[in-house]
């Protein structure tokens, strides 16, 4: 039996605790705010997604930085077994749209109450406001930790489950990394990822809160192409947000948290241009008299409408039954190409993850032990590994947490 210490009481944390703990370690997690699992209160606008109902190679494909490193961890906990760990505590679970996974009472303090009833059940010490300073070790071992009040704790493992630097109010403030760093790990460049971006226009505002459903969205960098997809978008009051544009930040936010990039929006995917083209002289014969600015309720919503005609650089007041060839051509070209200047993305404070992390090169896939320093595990989002939206993020949490506790010898 060892001692072992759990640095931070998150998802991987918690999930850490109660592995190693069920197979008869003496376990403590050392949590450095008042109350376990704050970040997981916050997850999926509180209902919490904590997994997605797929199989391994689901969760590998939704990976973006490192999958390969997380197949064995994938394979030892599958999404499956998460659905069936929380049942087994006390929180039934359900499956809706895109495989997400959720608590059937769609409150995540459901998750959170289900890891604190496994930590109890299975004995572990849980410390709170006990921040972690360092971890000490000897000769390549870990020998235990020292808190900022000066206490030394020893120990026989140490499993680092810190998270990133997204939400900080939740006590994610980049520990691991400054940890990992001086036990000589690498760590490599974070940003904020599954996050909302700025743009330079400033008509958004007027767009504030309009959610545009079906639409294309292209993302280059001058003539590269950083991005495609398709699905829901989100204007926020400086810029965009919503599932199109939070996967996007996953796949091109390097380029954008560098310098920026252009993003290009088909408001009528479904459509070729000629297609498009009918339609508009369809509703424009029937809107023959009204003027240009009402004529669009058959296709735009209608807090969208002033900013279109806007930039189309017609006279809104012109009757509709009077366009012209080359008018309609304008305005099709700006229905296939509504272009916004993205600028940045949103800060930490707005982000799902983090990006970025300790090197996977250093940590063995198949226990999560630092492979610098004997005795040191590595869980959760402290790792340079990532995920896309729909539950995979915290599935990465529980399977690395699990196997890190499950390898403690």
């Amino acid at each position: 039996m060892s001692n072992v210490l759990v640095i931070g009481a998150g998802a991987a944390g918690s999930m850490a605790a109660i592995t190693a703990a069920k197979r008869g370690h003496k376990v403590t997690v050392l949590e450095k705010n008042d109350k376990t699992g704050k970040k997981i209160y916050i997850t999926g606008k509180g209902r919490c997604n904590f997994t997605n109902a797929t199989d391994t190679e689901g969760l590998i494909n939704n990976t973006i930085r490192n999958p390969k490193f997380l197949y064995s961890a994938f394979s030892a906990f599958t999404s499956k077994d998460a659905m069936e760990f929380f049942e087994s505590l006390g929180c039934p679970v359900k499956v809706e749209r895109g495989n997400r996974a959720f608590p059937v009472s769609d409150h995540s303090s459901d998750i959170i109450k289900a890891l604190n009833r496994g930590m109890t059940k299975y004995g572990v010490t849980l410390r709170y406001n006990s921040e972690v300073s360092e971890i000490l070790s000897e000769d390549g071992k870990c020998t235990g930790v020292k808190l900022s009040d000066g206490t030394m704790i020893k120990a026989d493992a140490v499993v680092v489950t810190t998270g990133g630097l997204s939400y900080k109010s939740t006590g994610s403030t980049g520990d691991g990394y400054a940890f990992a760093k001086a036990l000589g790990h690498k760590v490599t460049d974070t940003r904020p990822s599954l996050v909302a971006m700025s743009v330079a226009e400033p008509f958004v505002k007027e767009l504030e809160g309009l959610s545009l459903k079906n639409v294309s969205v292209l993302i280059k960098d001058g003539k590269k192409k950083l991005y495609d997809g398709f699905g829901e978008m989100l204007f926020t009051h400086d810029g965009v947000s919503g599932p199109l544009i939070l996967t996007a930040s996953s796949i091109a936010g390097d380029k954008i948290y560098k310098g920026g990039a252009t993003l290009h929006i088909d408001l009528k995917p479904a459509l070729t241009s000629e297609e498009l083209d009918a339609r508009i002289v369809r509703d424009f014969n029937a809107f023959h008299a009204k003027a240009l600015k009402n004529s669009f309720d058959r296709l735009l919503p209608k807090s969208m409408i002033p900013v279109f005609v806007s930039r189309t650089g017609l006279d809104p007041e012109k009757k509709a039954g009077t366009i012209t060839k080359g008018e309609r051509e304008k305005i099709i070209a700006l229905f296939k190409d509504f272009s916004l200047t993205v600028t940045a993305l949103k800060s930490y404070n707005e982000a799902v993850i983090t990006k970025g992390g300790v090197s996977v090169k250093e940590i063995d896939p198949h226990t999560m032990e630092s492979k610098l320093v004997r005795g040191v595990y590595f869980a959760g989002e402290v790792i340079d590994v990532d995920a896309l939206t729909g539950g995979f993020n915290l599935q990465i949490a529980w399977s690395t947490g699990y196997l890190a506790g499950l390898s403690i010898q």
